[in-house]
C-alpha cells in the first residue's frame, strides 16, 4: 500500500485515534447531544400542542363571541321593538286625550250656548211682557196694574209650549 501512499503503521494510529475519540465523544457528548436533542423535540412538541390548544380555544373564543354577538342583535331587535310599541300606546292615548279633550270642549261650549240661548229667552220674554202690558194698556186706553198684566203674560207663555221651544 506504500505505492498508493499510504503508511500502515501511520493508519493503525489513526484508526485507533478515531476510534478513541468515537469512544469519549461517545461516553461524553452522545448522551448530552441527544437528551438535548430529545429536549429540542419536547419543546418544539409542547409548542405544537399549545398552538393546537391556543388555536382550538380562539375558535371557542370566537364561536362564543358570535353567539354574544347574536344574543346582542336579538337583544336590541326586542328593545326596538318594545321601543315602538310604547311608542304606539303612547301615541293612542295621547290621541285618546285629545279627543276626551275635544269632547269636553265640546260638551262645555254646548252647554254655554244652552246657558246663553235661555238666558236669551228669558231676557225676550221679559221685554215681551213689558211691551205686551204697554201695548195693551194703550189698546184699552187705560192703565191695568203691572202685576197683574204680567201675571197673565205668564199664564199665556206656559200655555204656549211652542214659545219655550223657541
Amino acid at each position: 500500500m506504500a505505492e498508493l501512499g499510504f503508511h500502515v503503521p501511520s493508519l493503525i494510529v489513526y484508526l485507533v485515534n478515531f476510534g478513541l475519540l468515537l469512544g469519549v465523544l461517545y461516553l461524553f457528548g452522545y448522551k448530552r447531544i441527544l437528551a438535548m436533542l430529545d429536549q429540542r423535540s419536547g419543546r418544539i412538541r409542547d409548542s405544537l400542542e399549545e398552538a393546537d390548544r391556543v388555536r382550538r380555544e380562539a375558535a371557542q373564543a370566537q364561536e362564543e363571541l358570535k353567539a354574544q354577538m347574536e344574543q346582542g342583535r336579538k337583544e336590541g331587535q326586542q328593545l326596538l321593538q318594545q321601543a315602538r310599541e310604547a311608542a304606539g300606546r303612547y301615541r293612542e292615548e295621547e290621541r285618546q286625550r285629545a279627543l276626551a279633550e275635544g269632547q269636553e270642549f265640546l260638551d262645555k261650549a254646548r252647554q254655554d250656548i244652552q246657558q246663553e240661548r235661555d238666558a236669551a229667552i228669558e231676557e225676550v220674554r221679559g221685554h215681551f211682557a213689558d211691551l205686551a202690558v204697554t201695548a195693551a194698556g194703550q189698546i184699552i186706553s187705560r192703565s191695568l196694574d203691572s202685576k197683574a198684566h204680567r201675571d197673565l203674560i205668564e199664564k199665556v207663555l206656559a200655555d204656549a209650549p211652542e214659545l219655550k221651544k223657541r
